[in-house]
Parts: C-alpha cells; structure tokens; sequence
C-alpha cells in the first residue's frame, strides 16, 4: 500500500477524536458551545477533536501543514472552555497542557501552500446535527499538489441501525487510497471490508441523500431536480460528509448540494475526505456543473458551484438536468 505510514496514523488519529466526540455527544451543556461569526456552532468537542488529531498527526509528520475548520480565538479569551476542552482531550489518554492544545488547534487556522503537500481537517463535519444527537463525521484528508491522496471519514453514529451482512460493531472507518481502493471497517478496529457504489443504472430507483439544515441545502430546488429525473422516493436527508459515506458503501445512489447562493463556496474540509472515499468506491465527484473539483486554490473551493456526487451510471444526466433547470448558478 502506498502512504502506509500516513494511512496507519490518519486512521488513529481519527478513531480517537471519534472516540472522543462520541464520549461527550449527549453531556454538552450550553456552556460548552458557542458561535462562529456566520452563527454555526462549534463546541470543545469540535476544538477537542481538532487538536487531538492535529497532535497526533505531528507525532509522525512534525513537518506537515494542517488546514482545519477551527481557531483558538475564543479559547484564548475564555479559561473556563479552554480548561473544557483540556479535560475532554485528556481523556482520550493524552498527556496535554492547555497551551499545546491551545497552539495545535491554531495551526490548523494558518494557511499553507495548497499547491504542495497538507493535510485539511473538519474535527466534526455536522456540528447541528451532532448537537441533536445524530449524524456527524471526523473527516481528514492529505492533498498534494491539488490532488486529494487519502481520505479517512469517521462515523460514529452510522448506519443507524445494523444492516444484514454488516459489520457488527456500531460506528465506521471509511479509508481510502488514491488507486488503491475504499475500505469500511468497525471504528475499533478489526477487519476491513472493500465497498463499491450500488449497481442501480435505473434512475427512478435511485435514493438521493441531501443536506438535513435548509441552511446547507436547496432543498426546494433539489425537489424539482428529483421530479424532472423521475426519482420516486423522498430523498434522505443526513448530516455531514456521512453522506458521501452512504453512496460509496451502496445505501444511496446520489449526494447534492446546490449553492445554496452566487456568493457562497464550499470548504475544502468539508468534500476532500469523501470525495475520494466515493471516487475509490467506483463513484463520481464534480460540481454541479459537472467540472472536477479544484482542491489547490485555497481554503475554498473558489472554482466550483455545489457538489453532485453519485454512483457514476446517471452523472451527466444529473448534470445536464441541473443545466437545463437554468438556476442560474
């Protein structure tokens, strides 16, 4: 395997933070959450996580740069959720002062040159619906020059429930190598099972996944795309990059996120991990214009418009729907 040593240390890394956000996903209190300037939430699990796996990373690759979600701004002005987020992280069973985590969560808010080598990190990509007690997902990613090598997607709530032939243990590890592959295993561990997109080539039998907050998803609009195409269930509506999880392993056939406006671009952190665990799955990932998404230009993916991503047998017909619907994207 190639990147075995990034692969091994991604896939603790995000075990651990999974662990440790599971631990802490029904206790938060109103204190332990506050709001970013665009008024999502991020809680100490979200600063937890970020520099729990930040930490680790540097354990192997002390020289690597890391683009995450997060700053220590408000941990710097505030003891009382700086000494919060210590205590969740210690434990996970890190030996940790403040300050270090105070200063690994910050190196994730620096930029790099995104045409080289980094890592980019969402500690937990769906913080609503994680507060709700619901789907979310640790997601990590090393890029290279543009391109996206590996991606490691921790879900600890998904499936829901347990499925026929499943793995028996609650909560995924979704990895995969460029060329090489994607794999699913139990969060603690065990054996690693390939997964492949479905096989359905019908369209009227596909099940589309969309974003759960309106906020994130153009839901009317993607209701109309749905109607032209014939599709005929509801789509499913899931929290975070689960959803790209959901398509690569077969439990739906198509993911879309239309712009939700002309201003707004998509994050890096929010598609790099899944895009290639869907893509080594056998599936495809564009922007809703069908173009490859740009992932060297910055913390912003300033090149595309929304996401589609699918099992691959109706892509451009998905694309050219959308086209024809005119949006105006």
């Amino acid at each position: 395997m190639k990147y075995i040593n990034e692969v091994a240390a991604a896939s603790e890394a995000v075990r651990q933070a999974a662990r440790l956000c599971s631990r802490i996903q029904n206790k938060l209190s109103g204190t332990d959450t506050v709001k970013k300037k665009d008024e999502s939430p991020v809680t100490i699990a979200d600063f937890g996580s970020q520099a729990a796996i930040i930490l680790k990373l540097l354990e192997t690759f002390p020289n690597d740069s890391i683009v995450g979600e997060e700053s220590a701004g408000e941990l710097r002005k505030r003891k009382d959720l700086a000494n919060n987020v210590t205590n969740l992280v210690r434990t996970s069973g890190m030996s940790v002062s403040t300050t270090q985590i105070v200063d690994a969560i910050d190196l994730g808010a620096h930029d790099t040159d995104f045409k080289g080598r980094f890592w980019t990190l969402d500690p937990i990509d769906g913080t609503k619906g994680f507060l709700r007690g619901d789907q979310f997902a640790i997601a990590l990613a090393l890029i290279e020059n543009g391109e996206v090598k590996i991606g490691v997607l921790g879900c600890p709530n998904f499936p829901p429930e347990k499925r026929q032939n499943e793995l028996s243990d609650h909560g995924r590890l979704y990895i995969a190598v460029k060329g090489e592959g994607a794999f699913c295993q139990s969060l603690s561990g065990g054996i690693k099972k390939r997964i492949k997109v479905d096989a359905i080539s019908d369209i009227r039998m596909a099940r589309l996944c969309e974003s759960v907050e309106k906020g994130h998803a153009a839901h009317d609009r993607h209701q109309q795309i749905i109607d032209r195409l014939g599709i005929a269930a509801q789509p499913v509506r899931i929290d975070s990059q689960v959803k790209y999880a959901a398509v690569a392993d077969g439990t739906a056939s198509i993911y879309l996120r239309l712009p939700r406006d002309k201003v707004y671009r998509e994050k890096i952190w929010d598609h790099a991990a899944g895009q290639i665990v869907l893509e080594e799955a056998g599936g495809r990932v564009t922007d809703c214009l069908g173009n490859p998404l740009v992932f060297g230009l910055g913390r912003q993916l300033i090149r595309n418009r929304g996401v589609l991503a699918s099992n691959g047998r109706f892509h451009s017909r998905i694309v050219e729907t959308i086209k024809d619907l005119d949006f105006d994207l």
